[in-house]
């Protein structure tokens, strides 16, 4: 018979009870059985909850790299056998490696220049030193940087012009009407046919001796913004649409202007399907990113792989399996910051 709890781990039962759905957002739910068996409840019952959340995971990953690590070397292309799981490894150990030796020659560049700043200002006081930027070569690191910057300036714009679309259909059947067809017709449209059209677009219009962005940049981030926004247009209008009209009665009773009536009424009731589309958005935009970077060899992930493509060398494909798995690492982990954040704004953790 179990013991009754005294009233401090009653307390922490409660506050694990209390943090287990966002644990469970934030992926590392299999903390939640550890915890509650810290404070006193079935070690058996929690054993078992804690196997089928972490353990068997952990054991279909364990199995499919003894797949992989066991087939690897069994499939040979024209670089050789294909890289296992320890050869990628290593590969991702050179390339981290490599970022940080790029960023000591980049800080001893900067050093250099700040001395010879100093010895010439000491000369003369009025000598103007200049420093010249540093263009050493990107690194993997400053690949995902570029990628990361990229596609979340392609989703803030694709959002921006996606969610008042979307209401706009949700509350006005003949608006809705009007672009329904044209969703239709671009929704399906993949990223390749947008892309050069975008860059032309971009070219003749976007001319500087000296762009605030770089050409390549705004190029990957129109294109992830052609792609990325029908989601959330379309997730936005159903959540709109889907609102009680007692609801909307309500806001015609207090006479309500319609900014208010959207601010008030119309988004915090259709937020859920809102956060739904941005998700899915997000995904998309990644997604097409890669596909960009890739054709246009826009600098980003997406280059990197078509680099060591082309490259040809003996550790290529085990560079590109790397890329491989932190793409789906970081897809991962953007998917899980739409989760918070919709938690945070719509109070809810499903």
């Amino acid at each position: 018979m179990e013991t009754p709890a005294s009233p401090l781990a009653e307390r922490w039962r409660h506050r694990v009870d209390r943090a287990a759905p966002y644990l469970e957002l934030l992926g590392i739910g299999w903390l939640v059985p550890c915890l509650r068996m810290a404070t006193g409840e079935s070690a058996s019952t929690q054993a078992r909850a804690l196997w089928r959340q972490l353990g068997i995971p952990l054991l279909a990953i364990a199995v499919l790299i003894g797949l992989w690590a066991w087939l690897a070397p069994k499939v040979h292309t024209s670089l050789g056998a294909l890289p296992g799981p320890v050869q990628v490894y290593e590969q991702a150990g050179n390339l981290w490696a490599d970022h940080r030796a790029e960023r000591e020659k980049e800080a001893a560049f900067y050093a250099r220049q700040q001395k010879r700043a100093a010895e010439l200002r000491a000369a003369d006081p009025r000598a103007e030193a200049r420093i010249h930027p540093y263009t050493g070569k990107p690194t993997y690191i400053d690949q995902i940087i570029t990628s990361l910057k990229t596609v979340f300036t392609g989703f803030v714009f694709a959002t921006v012009v996606a969610v008042p679309l979307g209401i706009m259909c949700g509350l006005f059947s003949s608006f809705n009407a009007a672009l329904n067809p044209l969703v239709q017709i671009f929704k399906p449209v993949s990223p390749l046919a947008w892309l050069p059209i975008v860059t032309m677009v971009v070219s003749a219009v976007y001319i500087s001796d000296s762009p605030t962005l770089p050409k390549s940049f705004v190029v990957s981030a129109i294109t992830v913004t052609l792609c990325s926004l029908w989601p959330t247009l379309i997730k936005t209008a159903h959540g709109v649409s889907s609102i009680d009209k007692d609801l909307r009665n309500v806001g015609r009773v207090l006479r309500l202007s319609w900014p208010k009536m959207i601010v008030k009424l119309v988004l915090p009731s259709s937020l859920p399907l809102i956060f739904t589309g941005l998700r899915l958005s997000l995904g998309v935009g990644w997604m097409v990113l890669i596909a960009a970077e890739m054709l246009a060899q826009n600098p980003g992930l997406g280059k990197f792989v078509w680099d060591e493509f082309q490259n040809g060398s003996s550790a290529s494909l085990a560079k590109i399996m790397v890329a491989v798995l932190t793409i789906g690492i970081i897809g991962f982990l953007l998917d899980r910051a739409m989760l918070a954040l919709q938690a945070a704004f719509t109070h809810r953790t499903a």
